[in-house]
């Protein structure tokens, strides 16, 4: 119980619900209009979700309850400072339950998954060696600068991947220490990947796992115990939580045998001169080893507020909705033939509200930017920073560019990238049935308007 009760107090009263919006969870910004190049304004289309999501009006209302109270955490004698610093713990305490943590696991609060990545990537043991798959996330394929590296061809199917795993462990050599790192769900094609499994087979062979749960986490239910991994990454940005946090949560023992990721304020219990004119340092072996300088209130307790949420609404109302519009994008898109949608483990695998494809006859970018301005429609275009496997899946080489080209470029010229659409609990019927009507006459009919390419993205031109 809170030493503070009024701490209660800064949650909002209501998730101020929307009668109009059949999305189950109302998100802020879903009544914004948007100008057309061809005239007028429509209300805007946000799918664009695995990018960022849309904050929930209910974690913006919380915020904003709480903002008047804000005060320094762990540093003040003060009402406010003690109400703030009772918001910031308690809300380690709903992140640590929403992911179903084991007893003595740690909750790590940092500016994002990529940060949270980087942090496990300094705390690794002497000769670590990592595993990564080629399909993974930047923000979890580079992290690993100062370990020994393997990089794992795509896989084709889920088992498929297990059984790469599995021989990449075996063959290890030294047989040391060693971890995996691998996403929950593709921020590209979406699918989802045998988390449990993998966590099975790298605990057979001495390793630990880290799961990338920045796309799984806002879909589907987290479960650090049923999926047996080691460490759980994730970002609030993608949790309808945009406000510049993102959270590492797992085994303690690598976090507190490590220095301190930054130094400084915080991460210290106690600093004292020495004799000889030196200085020693006392760190924290708590969370706040790792979490140096005054942290981000806000951005945490947006992510608890998030968390609340969704755990609230159900997570199996929600997956079972968003299947439904899965499919109806994905039927959409079936009907016009120019289209091919991205996958790694066929139409039938499992998959969240992630889909990317290509249109023959365009260039990616020019596609997204005809969406955005005849349409009202924000989608992402590009490689999606995960450039190895957007590359596999079209099959380019290497080294071809994967800039977003001339719109001009000739019918039947193959992008070298790739649009997606992605979206979650605040995504209403009508925007993807605009999306799919969109794609259907953009193939039939072509775009309305002429584009160019200004600064490497292709823009209306308006000369």
């Amino acid at each position: 119980m809170s030493a503070y009760p009024n701490a209660a107090a800064v949650t909002a009263d209501s998730e101020s619900a929307d009668p109009c919006c059949d999305a189950p969870l109302p998100v802020l910004g879903r009544d914004v209009t948007v100008p057309l190049v061809t005239g007028g304004e429509v209300t805007y289309a946000a799918l664009d979700y695995a990018a960022s999501a849309p904050a929930l009006q209910r974690v913006w209302d919380d915020v904003a309850a709480y903002a008047p109270y804000y005060g320094s955490v762990h540093r003040g004698a003060g009402y406010l400072s003690q109400l703030s610093t009772d918001l910031f713990e308690n809300s380690r305490a709903t992140v640590a339950e929403f992911l179903d943590c084991r007893p003595g696991d740690q909750v790590v609060f940092t500016r994002s998954t990529t940060d949270s990545l980087n942090l496990l990537a300094q705390v690794l043991p002497a000769d670590c060696q990592v595993f990564v798959f080629e399909t993974e996330h930047h923000a979890s394929l580079l992290p690993w600068r100062d370990a020994r590296v393997t990089y794992l061809d795509a896989p084709r199917t889920p088992a498929e991947a297990v059984e790469t795993l599995e021989r990449a462990l075996a063959d290890r050599d030294p047989h040391g220490p060693a971890l995996v790192c691998v996403t929950g769900a593709s921020n590209v094609t979406g699918e989802l990947w045998p988390v449990r499994e993998l966590a099975a087979a790298a605990h057979a062979h001495g390793a630990r796992i880290v799961l990338d749960a920045a796309q799984l986490a806002p879909h589907h239910p987290v479960s650090v115990r049923e999926l047996d991994v080691d460490w759980v990454a994730f970002s609030g940005h993608k949790l309808y939580a945009p406000f510049g946090s993102g959270v590492l949560a797992g085994r303690a023992d690598w976090l507190q045998d490590s220095e301190p990721y930054l130094a400084g304020g915080g991460a210290s219990r106690k600093v004292a001169r020495r004799a000889d004119g030196g200085v020693d340092v006392e760190w924290h072996t708590t969370s706040a080893r790792h979490e140096a300088g005054s942290p981000n209130v806000i951005g945490v307790y947006s992510i608890a507020s998030a968390c609340k949420a969704l755990t609230e609404a159900g997570f199996d109302s929600l997956v079972a909705r968003e299947r439904h519009l899965i499919a109806k994008v994905r039927e959409g898109l079936a009907e016009v033939p120019e289209v091919r949608v991205l996958s790694l483990f066929g139409d039938d695998a499992p998959r969240v509200g992630v889909i990317s494809f290509v249109v023959e006859g365009w260039n990616s970018s020019h596609f997204a930017a005809a969406l955005s301005a005849e349409y009202g429609i924000g989608v992402r275009d590009g490689l999606f920073c995960a450039h190895p496997l957007v590359r596999t899946l079209l099959g380019s080489d290497p080294q071809d560019p994967g800039e977003c080209g001339a719109p001009e470029a000739a019918p039947g010229e193959r992008s070298l990238n790739a649009i997606r659409v992605s979206f979650g609990v605040g995504t209403p019927d009508e925007h993807v049935e605009r999306f799919v009507g969109a794609v259907k006459e953009l193939v039939r009919d072509g775009a309305q308007w002429k584009y160019r390419t200004e600064d490497g993205r292709c823009v209306p031109d308006r000369g």
